[in-house]
């Protein structure tokens, strides 16, 4: 079974091997460029106007966005997610539609150039955006519930259920990392099978399989990763 881990480069660390791999450069790579648009549109906009016009108004319209989304999932009492969901989204959507974008890759360790892996495509970058979740959901069920009413509820309705209620909260986040990366591994695998074929196959075709497996598979797996985030977190503060 492929799950999305290429090997880069090997480090010693004290006697053991740290991994450097492909979906850790990608990581990097759309974390930096990520960085430097928000540090561009931030310096754009430091004097905002009353009337907003160009970029501001695109901002605008973005925050403005994503806090009703967040509003309309979460609640009211929600709206404080509003940034740190909003963030989420548009790294996994960019991460999701790296897969489009044509830079350095890497072949048994070997550097090349051609379309990037999504990092997505990787089960540990996906499970590690899931123990954010997981993380969340306990860490506020306890702020609002208390330590008490938190670990009660792991034994409602009846306290044998409570090995079952155990196992429901550690596989909310490894459900939530296998359907982004199952989709996402999925589009990648079947996109590089299309590319093994014959020239005249490629003629036109491509354009509508990026279409689908990529832009379309890509907004959405976003949006239901962070939206199933939300209704956890949202859950679990009730």
């Amino acid at each position: 079974m492929d799950i999305g881990i290429h090997h880069v480069k090997t480090i010693k660390i004290f006697g053991f091997d740290l991994w450097i791999t492909e979906s850790m450069v990608n990581v990097w790579l759309i974390g930096l460029v990520l960085i430097v648009i928000a540090l561009i549109i931030r310096r754009i906009i430091l004097k905002p106007k009353k009337v907003p016009a160009g970029v501001q108004n695109v901002i605008e319209w973005i925050v403005e966005l994503l806090d009703n989304f967040t509003v309309s999932t979460m609640g009211e009492n929600g709206r404080k997610f509003s940034s740190f969901y909003g963030c989420m989204f548009i790294f996994i959507l960019v991460c999701n539609l790296s897969g489009l974008l044509l830079g350095p890759n890497f072949n048994n360790g070997k550097l090349g150039f051609g379309f990037l892996r999504p990092p997505t495509a990787d089960a540990s970058v996906t499970f590690a955006l899931s123990l954010i979740t997981f993380f969340m959901v306990q860490g506020y069920g306890i702020k609002v519930k208390g330590v008490g009413k938190w670990a009660k509820g792991l034994t409602e309705p009846l306290w044998p259920m409570t090995p079952l209620n155990i196992i429901g909260e550690l596989a909310n986040p490894v459900s939530l990392s296998f359907r982004l990366f199952g989709n996402i591994l999925g589009g990648t695998i079947i996109m590089t099978l299309y590319y093994n074929l014959p020239w005249f196959a490629l003629i036109g075709v491509p354009t509508a399989l990026h279409g689908y497996f990529d832009v379309f598979a890509g907004v959405l797996q976003a949006f239901i990763f962070v939206m199933l985030s939300m209704t956890f977190v949202s859950s679990a503060m009730e």
